[in-house]
């Protein structure tokens, strides 16, 4: 990993943490939230503007989504039911109900032992308080079987245009699929899962959605299969623009591969490791096998956590690109991909944290899990990205004075009569006030912001941002508040 330089003040003030590289950083996006080992967020997609964050060990934890106003609570716990003895076991996955809004279910995705053995379950929130759900509202829904502690996947996501549940499950563990779980389509293991949740059949708590690649099949073929070939897809996620199905699979000696899943597809474990014949140095047929669309050995990474299509408001660089990481390293990256020409991954930043899951918002921004207990997200170096510079003859001068308790001032030259637009904006490029909008005349302008947002609110202290806009293209500064 290469070195790190981590400013003192940034850490100080807004816990940052900057690359070598200054594309991009990492900020702690809830300065009062600190949850044990986090493996997933999620957001209800009611419009509560909440999030809720899973615990390995069983406890999934909600809180506002503001920075400063975010103070986790619980909202379910079922540590006595779940089993995370060992580092890849415990509660996994959530996800919310397509119609939470109307009926409060969501699905988690949990290991449990006695026997050993992964659940999804339903669950539902207690009447009258969205803060908490019940734990005494359990339905199991499928039960998948866990021959050894490790591989078990344990992603749930909703499809946006189907509404159906998709499941991710690992080959079953040990080294090199002993079971051979991912070619064998009689096992439920090695494989992504479609079911439908809102539909019973027989005595199973759900339906097998009618296109499925093997629904009706009469070779014994497990009817739940989606695609298969997996060693240990770490993470799906939906685009909701392509509606395409990206998974980060979990290599065995070499390879980290991600992915894009199609039906009824054969992604190549364990005859493949990636792009290569497993075991390393053999020979094999990939007739009939899907390739992932990149790889990276373990000199970059040893285990990859799979992420979002960046869809978010604050990063228009990344739009459409598919941000990922690995779990080793610390290394954050985002592939650029079509569908036909060659993906392109470039490196966003190299950071110190063991990155466990990704979550998006209601606004599709994004969110990164840490086992240090901290929720992070990507933000620009300067704060906000992807500016043009000022007309020549503008200017925006540097506040003064700078650092500042409780006011300072700030100046700009208009050359013509311009409409203009100067705004502040928080460490995570979010506008929290505006000081100056419309048509001004030509010559110097100078105003104060006093440390308040819109409302009155006095800002924590840390780094802000103005940016001065004329007629579509800006500049920005930067300026420190001390409280």
């Amino acid at each position: 990993m290469k070195k790190l330089y981590i400013t003192i003040l940034l850490t100080a003030l807004c816990g940052s943490v900057l690359s070598q590289s200054v594309q991009y950083e990492v900020q702690v996006a809830f300065p009062g939230v600190s949850i044990t080992e986090p493996v997933d967020l999620q957001h209800t997609g009611d419009g509560s503007n909440r999030l809720f964050v899973l615990e390995r060990a069983g406890r999934i934890w909600v809180f506002e989504n503001d920075a400063q106003q975010a103070v986790p609570a619980v909202f379910l716990d079922i540590r006595n039911r779940v089993d995370s003895s060992f580092s890849e076991e415990g509660l996994l996955g959530l996800a919310f109900h397509p119609d939470y809004a109307q009926n409060g279910y969501f699905y988690v995705n949990y290991t449990a032992n006695n026997p050993n053995r992964t659940l999804i379950a339903r669950f539902q929130v207690t009447p009258g308080d969205s803060n908490l759900a019940d734990p005494g509202s359990e339905t199991v829904i499928i039960t998948l079987p866990k021959p050894f502690s490790n591989h078990n996947a344990g992603a749930l996501a909703f499809g946006p245009q189907d509404g159906y549940l998709y499941i991710t499950a690992g080959d079953g563990g040990q080294g090199g699929d002993p079971l051979g779980s991912g070619q064998d389509l009689t096992s439920l293991l090695g494989a992504i899962l479609r079911i439908d949740v809102d539909q019973t059949a027989g005595n199973l708590n759900y339906a097998i959605p009618p296109d499925n690649p093997f629904a009706g099949n009469v070779q014994g073929y497990r009817e739940e299969i989606y695609a298969y070939g997996l060693r240990n897809p770490w993470r799906i996620s939906f685009d909701p623009v392509t509606g395409w199905l990206w998974a980060g699979d979990v290599g065995q000696n070499v390879y980290e591969e991600i992915d894009v899943i199609e039906s009824g597809k054969n992604y190549g474990w364990n005859i493949m490791e990636a792009t290569h014949c497993y075991p390393p140095g053999s020979s094999c047929d990939t007739t009939g096998l899907t390739l992932p669309i990149w790889e990276y050995s373990h000199s970059l990474g040893i285990s990859v956590t799979g992420g979002y299509v960046y869809r978010g408001p604050t990063l228009p660089g990344l739009t459409g690109k598919y941000i990922y990481a690995d779990f080793g390293s610390g290394r954050i990256w985002a592939i650029s991909y079509d569908g036909s020409a060659p993906a392109q991954n470039e490196l966003l930043i190299d950071t110190p944290l063991n990155i466990a899951s990704f979550g998006v918002d209601a606004d599709n921004e994004l969110y990164i899990c840490a086992f240090d207990g901290k929720i992070y997200r990507l933000v620009s170096p300067n704060g906000l990205e992807g500016e043009a510079r000022l007309p020549e003859g503008f200017e925006l001068g540097q506040n003064y004075p700078n650092p500042f308790n409780p006011g300072t001032v700030i100046s700009y030259q208009l050359s013509v009569v311009s409409n203009i637009k100067l705004a502040v904006f928080d460490g995570l490029g979010r506008q929290v006030q505006v000081l100056a909008e419309g048509r001004q005349a030509a010559g110097r302008h100078a105003t104060t912001w006093d440390g308040r947002d819109g409302r009155g609110t006095e800002m924590a202290g840390g780094i802000y941002y103005y940016r001065l806009t004329v007629d579509g293209r800006a500049v920005t500064r930067k300026m420190i508040l001390l409280r």
